[in-house]
Formats: structure tokens, sequence, C-alpha cells
């Protein structure tokens, strides 16, 4: 009721507004003669203009009908993709103040058509209905444009990303309860509607759209991580408005608490959706899998720049549960891209001084090193010990107290499966601590070198001769294929693979034969 009272308003204020200026000021009389073109073409007679000012109003009311019927095609057909883009269209101000525009002009065209007499024509009125019916002729097309642009896929991404932004910084300042809750709730929905495009981008094979929702999402985190100081405190209370959502009311008491006392419930639930996602992709678009590994990631980094050590932890919680995920499905190449990320944010723990953080993570890694391997998905439990063998690499470089603790789990990432006798599953895990042997040695480290060499005094003679041959066959650090690390697991530079057979000189030792023990007796 309210809209159509303030375009009534509107309209008639407009119309007045012209009419009493002519009234009063023109005259609305008929000039009986003209002294040049445009005066005689403003020249109006009240019997020959009747006509035209009716054909007036009809145009611009046939215009506005064009406007509708189009508006309203293009906007169903996006509401069938998108959810939330009607009301996203009627929210905008520049389609609403295009629409108020063609209805004030329909309704002044009829008043205007009513406002000729004999003796009274309504000059001002009438050139001022003649530039609104202009504009809106020529307003018409680009319009059009704008409605198109309004409703591409990236756009409407961008918009809502922006709407939840506004929402996050308004709520966190803000005092009065109700006025938070519905900050809290607009953010909710942003989230939703974000995570609802990425679905239905997944089920339409749509993976522009799909890439773009999800990395939204995680521009939304990291800028509200940025803000995330400064908010007061009762912000990050769950509100009436949202305590009712699916995610939030599955979660124990006692897990709730949790997430209003650590400050992370607007991280939670993005990433929440972040999990919901990847196992909607995991059947039919790896890549989706891999971007949301990889913005993780950057979250975690962002919690690192922010020094925010329960997001960080929170971070880490959601990489093994993508791990989890990938491994009940048994992807291999899915884990492996996993890794790397996982590998990458632990690297950006280690070098941010968060040692303790990434020792916890490696001993994540290495579980599931242990939990692929009895899965039997070795090339999973392989690519763990060399990301592990990087990692203790990077330590011993920094110089991190920690790196006594990640050797120890690198060493004893194969335990579990010697006890299963399947050591020639672990062939890659040999090379990998093999690796890390010759680098102890390139960098004057033979005692940490010596530990290795002992953990492998058990293995067969010939097993350990196999592995020294096929490094010894890798020489280029480019595999043979198109991968993201960029580098072949197997590679070490030529100082490093001299200093590896230095490292199995023992095997010749071990081949030597020991002289016969004479028993006299």
């Amino acid at each position: 009721m309210q809209p159509i009272l303030l375009l009534t308003t509107v309209a008639g204020a407009a119309f007045a507004l012209v009419y009493v200026l002519d009234h009063y000021v023109t005259g609305g009389a008929t000039r009986p003669s003209s002294t040049g073109p445009v005066d005689r073409y403003l020249n109006f007679d009240h019997s020959h203009i009747t006509d035209a000012v009716s054909s007036l109003g009809g145009m611009i009311a046939a215009v506005l009908g064009i406007v509708i019927t189009v508006v309203s095609i293009v906007v169903q057909l996006s509401a069938e993709r998108h959810a939330g883009v009607t009301t996203m269209f009627f929210r905008d101000r520049t389609n609403i103040a295009v629409m108020a525009f063609y209805v004030i002009a329909c309704v002044c065209g009829v008043w205007t058509s009513m406002s000729i007499h004999e003796n009274f024509v309504p000059h001002a009125t009438l050139v001022a209905m003649m530039v609104v019916c202009t504009i809106g002729l020529v307003a018409m097309a680009p319009y059009f444009a704008y409605v198109f642009r309004f409703l591409e896929p990236q756009n409407i991404i961008d918009r809502i990303r922006r709407d939840s932004v506004t929402a996050a910084k308004h709520g966190m300042h803000e005092k009065e309860k109700s006025k938070r809750d519905a900050a809290q709730a607009k953010l909710m929905g942003g989230m939703a509607e974000l995570t609802d495009l990425t679905s239905n981008s997944i089920s339409g094979k749509d993976k522009i759209i799909a890439s773009r929702a999800v990395d939204a999402l995680r521009e939304l985190a990291v800028d509200y991580v940025k803000r995330k100081p400064d908010a007061a405190r009762e912000w990050f209370s769950i509100g009436g408005d949202i305590k009712d959502n699916p995610d939030f009311v599955a979660m124990a008491p006692e897990s709730l608490e949790d997430l209003e006392q650590r400050r992370t419930w607007v991280e939670w639930k993005i990433m929440r959706q972040y999990l919901g996602i990847y196992n909607e992709a995991l059947p039919v678009m790896k890549d989706i899998n891999y971007l949301i590994a990889i913005d993780t990631r950057y979250l975690g980094e962002a919690a690192l720049a922010a020094k925010d050590d329960e997001l960080l932890t929170l971070v880490t919680w959601f990489m093994n549960s993508y791990l989890r995920a990938t491994l009940n499905a048994k992807d291999v190449r899915t884990a492996y891209n996993i890794l790397n990320q996982y590998r990458l944010l632990i690297e950006a723990m280690l070098r941010a001084g968060h040692g303790t953080a990434a020792v916890g993570a490696i001993g994540h890694m290495k579980y599931y090193g242990h939990v692929s391997f009895n899965m039997s998905l070795s090339f999973v439990t392989e690519t763990v010990a060399y990301d592990v063998c990087a990692l203790v690499e990077l330590a011993h470089e920094l110089g991190l107290p920690q790196e006594e603790q990640l050797l120890r789990a690198f060493l004893d990432l194969d335990r579990s499966a010697e006890e299963r006798g399947q050591e020639q599953a672990l062939k890659g895990v040999r090379k990998a601590q093999v690796k890390l042997a010759a680098y102890y040695l390139t960098v004057g480290e033979p005692q940490k070198a010596q530990r290795i060499r002992e953990d492998m005094e058990q293995e067969p003679r010939e097993r350990l001769k196999a592995i020294r041959d096929e490094l010894e066959r890798v020489e280029s650090k480019d595999f043979w294929e198109i991968i993201d690390r960029g580098r072949n697991f197997e590679y070490m530079p030529p100082e490093q693979k001299a200093r590896m057979r230095e490292f199995f000189s023992f095997i010749d030792e071990r081949a030597t034969p020991r002289p016969a023990v004479v028993n006299e007796a």
C-alpha cells in the first residue's frame, strides 16, 4: 500500500507543479502569432493536439508494458537458476527508480490528456510530458542492457558478497540486539545464497560460476577475518534469528558454546558450507574440491596473519574432513591435490613460527597416511611421506625446535604397515626417508642421517638396492605429466644425490661376508 501511495503522491506533485506553472505563468492561451520555429512548434492549439496528447500517454504506457514484459521474462529465467534473484532485483535502487519513473509518467500522461480545454492549453505541462516520453523511449534499450548485466551470474555473486560484507561490518558494531541479530541473519542468508549458486552450478556442470561462488565465500571470510578484531563482544554470540539454522540445531549445546567462546561461528559456517559443496562436487566436479582446499588454505593464512589460533585450528579440522571424505570415496587424485594444499598451509605455519600447530597438523597427515595404507591407497601414503619430508627439511632450514618432533613423526609413518607385513608397498615411504637422509648429509647433520639409517637396518638388501637404483635413474625435476606440485617426488639435486650414494654405502658393508668363527672345541 505504501508504494502505491508514494507513487500517486509523486505523480500528483509532478503534474501539479507544471500545471500550476501554466496557470500562473504561461496562461495556457494560444499565441496569435509565432516569432520563430521553436515558438511556432510550442504554440499548441487545443483543436489539433487533443489526439496527440492521448497518444502520448498511450505511448508511455506501451513502453512500460514492454519493459515489464521483457524484465519479467529475464528475471524469471534467472530466478530458476539462482535463488533470491527476484528479491535482489527489487532491492536494487536503479530498478525501483526506473519502474517508478514509468509508472509516474503514465499517471501524468493520463492527467495531461484531461487538462486541455478550449481556452486553456497547458504548454509547460505538454512540454514536460513530451520530455518524459522521450526519456522513456530513449532509456528503454540502455535499461535492458543494465538488467542483463545485473543478472549476469558474476555480478549476482559479487553483489551477494558485498551485501554480506556490509551486513557483517554493520552488525559487528551494532549495540541494539535486534539489529545485530538481523545483521547476522542477513550474513547467513548471503552464505546460503552463494552455496545455492554453487550447488546449482555443479548440477548444471557450470564450472565457471561454481568456481566464482566458491571464491566469493573465501573473499567474504578473509574480509571478515580482517575486520574481526574490532568487532564487539556481543557479535560472537549466536543470535536468535540464526540459532534455528539446521547446522547450529544439529550441534551439541557444548559445541555451540565452544563456537561462541572461540569467536569462530562465522568462519565455521562458511567452511561448513564448503564441506557440503565438497561432498557434492567430489563425484562430478573434482576441480571444485581442489579450489575449496586452496581457498581454505587462504583462510588459514589469513588466520596466521591475524594471529587467530582458534581459527587456525578450525581450518586444520576442515582440511582433515576434506581428506576423510576423499579417502572414503577412494579418490587418490583428489587426495593428492588436497595434501598439496595441506602441506602449503603447514609450511605457512612453520614460517610464521607456529611450530606447535604444525606438529599437530603433521600428526593428522600421518594418521591419514596410515588410514590410506590400510585402505590399499598406498600412493596417498607415499604422498604424505614426501610432504612430511619436505616439511622436516623446512623446519631444519628455519631452525625450529619442533624439528625433532617432526622427524620422529616422519620415521613413524611406516610403523603400522610393517606390523601387517606389507613392507613392499611402502617403498615410496622409504624413498622419502632416503631423500631426507641425503639432505641431512648435505647440510652437515650426519647424526640425523644415521638415525634414518638405523631405522632402515631391517630392510632386505634387495629392496634397498632397488630403491637406490630407482632414485639414481631420476635425472629431471620435472615429472612427465602436468602436475601442480611442479617437481618430481624422487628428484634430488646433484649434490644431494651424491650424498645419497654415501648413505647407501652401508648396503655394501652389510654385503661383505664376515669371517667364520672356528669352534676350537
